[in-house]
């Protein structure tokens, strides 16, 4: 075979299987996005609640299954042992979908630029995101 028909053709393949990767990644980057819409508001009233003194509020913003593992008073101890009054700021990460949940890491930052990094995992009941899971990332 001529060696240049058998690099055109390689070249051809390189270029179809590229394109084929990028492709997936749009549709799946597309798909996150699209179902992960509802979280930030979420967060937000979440923390929101929380600074506002409003504990039960954000506490029924959990799901049914976390409130079953854990009582309001595990939940406020939790939130008392994060000592979330001196962070001003929060980041978050790339969500993860698995299985119908999605994971974010949200970074909660202090003006001297510590973190706490904190696994949010929510479930969509209703067509309304709920909390699952909050756990702190452990080094």
């Amino acid at each position: 075979m001529d060696w240049q028909l058998v690099q055109g053709i390689g070249t051809k393949a390189l270029l179809a299987g590229a394109g084929a990767l990028l492709l997936y990644w749009t549709i799946t980057a597309v798909k996150l996005v699209l179902s992960a819409r509802g979280i930030n508001p979420l967060l937000k009233q979440f923390f929101t609640q929380i600074a506002n003194g409003q504990l039960d509020g954000a506490y029924l913003l959990t799901t049914r299954n976390y409130r079953t593992h854990v009582n309001r008073k595990q939940f406020i101890q939790f939130l008392a042992g994060l000592k979330l009054n001196k962070y001003r700021n929060l980041k978050s990460g790339r969500p993860r979908l698995n299985d119908g949940q999605l994971t974010l890491t949200v970074k909660l930052l202090t003006e001297a630029k510590e973190e706490l990094p904190l696994d949010f995992t929510f479930v969509k009941l209703d067509e309304q995101w709920r909390i699952d899971r909050i756990r702190r990332q452990t080094a």
